[in-house]
């Protein structure tokens, strides 16, 4: 059963619970998975489907941070509550001692020289943990890691 199956799964379900906050969260995530179907005239596979989830959820961390600076926590909630519900269709995520490692590993192969190899180590690194680790760590990490060396 592909991601998009599930979803149209727990979205039936959270209509005959009358669950507002997941029908809601889970109408937003269909229409980004059609959305995107259109746009590239095919069905998504299971690694696109991982991406747009993650989008939803970086987009959702990103809300809450607004939010919770302008003092809205009532609005940083219900974001809370939604990124809740998509991360639950993620992969589970790397711990930072494990994304740090696959780093590493990268950077054996890579043997980056500078900054100027920073794009090729994230492109990396990210296609090995896809929808595994925030993008913010990996690139935290990548930066800390090229300017150490």
């Amino acid at each position: 059963m592909s991601l998009a199956q599930t979803v149209e799964a727990d979205l039936k379900n959270a209509l005959k619970s009358r669950d507002e906050l997941t029908t809601s969260c889970l109408r937003l995530v269909r229409a980004a998975f059609k959305n995107q179907e259109k746009e590239q005239r095919r069905p998504l596979n299971g690694e696109e489907e991982i991406k747009i989830l993650s989008t939803l959820a970086k987009q959702r961390r990103d809300s809450i941070e607004q939010f919770t600076k302008g003092g809205r926590q009532d609005l940083a909630d219900k974001e809370q509550a939604e990124l809740n519900i998509i991360e639950a269709y993620l992969p589970t995520q790397l711990d930072p001692q494990a994304v740090a490692q696959v780093v590493d590993e990268v950077f054996a192969e890579l043997n980056p020289q500078g900054m100027k190899d920073m794009g090729a180590v994230m492109k990396e690194a990210m296609a090995r943990m896809a929808g595994q680790a925030d993008g913010k760590l990996v690139n935290q990490l990548v930066r800390q890691k090229l300017q150490n060396s």
